[in-house]
């Protein structure tokens, strides 16, 4: 759920004056100062039409839960005088305080309670994650250093779980085989990212526009093989198990399990690494493949 500048939202223009909402900008937009605003005019101007059906942009969590619940607290915020970086920055203290909790040295419940620790800090920002944009897009403060902070949030509270998981699964803040797997796949989850990235930058760089034409079309590969793979993998959705939400609640889920078994060590949790650290691999090297075979780079 990045925080896209106002031009990012497709046709919002069109789509606010077709449901009798003023665009920003307007005479008719007459928005209250950031401390009379009410929860209806944080869900109006904050949450414009559209903003939801983003699929590859919205969490699935946000479109559940979330954007429901971050109106009340960007409320909040803005009565308090936040602004957007501000609470972008405290996006990426949760998000990074996360990994953190979870690598904890602990043990049976001690452990279940750091993983459980972990995954409210998770929640905290996902909600800051939703509340940060709404914030700029009801104060007009909507950037381009907005959305380059809100990425850098997301890189760092990814790779802080993973770390934090393989130290976790290492049973404690030293050095061996779990602790360095957890690096790898934090290392995979960034490559992953910057994959996605540079294709912005590599356009960019010759000229061309940030999004392909074609649209969708153009990012399918152009190998019928390739495309197949993609389509399944697509449909397993095992990416996800990287993403900071899931992995959140799949490490509270392993270190409930531990607790129960009461094993020793922390079987559960060295499981999920391997299974991480797998798919982190893994998925690194195919959508490196995928962004090669398709027409992005043309």
């Amino acid at each position: 759920m990045s925080r896209p500048m106002e031009a990012e939202l497709p046709g919002r223009r069109d789509q606010e004056a077709g449901s009798g909402r003023p665009a920003p900008g307007t005479p008719d937009d007459q928005r209250p100062h950031r401390k009379g605003a009410s929860i209806a005019d944080i869900r109006r101007y904050g949450q414009p039409p559209g903003l939801k059906d983003r699929r590859n942009e919205e969490h699935w969590a946000g479109r559940l839960y979330m954007r429901d619940l971050s109106p009340y607290f960007a409320w909040i915020f803005l009565r308090l005088g936040f602004s957007p970086n501000q609470l972008t920055y405290l996006m990426m203290l949760s998000g990074v305080a996360a990994g953190v909790v979870v690598s904890l040295p602990a043990a049976g419940t001690a452990a279940l309670w750091t993983a459980l620790g972990g995954a409210v800090l998770i929640q905290v920002y996902l909600l800051l994650d939703c509340v940060d944009g709404e914030v700029a897009r009801y104060l007009r403060q909507t950037s381009v250093a907005g959305v380059f902070l809100d990425r850098i949030g997301h890189y760092l509270s990814e790779v802080s779980l993973l770390i934090g998981l393989g130290f976790a699964a290492q049973g404690g803040w030293e050095n061996g085989g779990w602790a360095e797997l957890g690096l790898v796949a934090a290392l995979g989850a960034a490559l992953i990212k910057a994959e996605t990235d540079n294709v912005v930058v590599a356009r960019a760089k010759s000229g061309l526009t940030a999004d392909p034409t074609g649209g969708d079309r153009a990012l399918r590969p152009r190998s019928t093989g390739i495309a197949l793979a993609r389509q399944a993998a697509s449909m397993l959705r095992f990416h996800r198990i990287i993403g900071a939400v899931e992995l959140s609640l799949l490490i509270l889920a392993a270190a409930a399990l531990d607790a129960v078994l009461g094993t020793d060590t922390p079987a559960a949790v060295r499981v999920l690494m391997v299974a991480v650290a797998a798919v982190a691999v893994l998925q690194t090297l195919l959508h490196l493949v995928s962004i090669l075979a398709s027409r992005r780079l043309k």
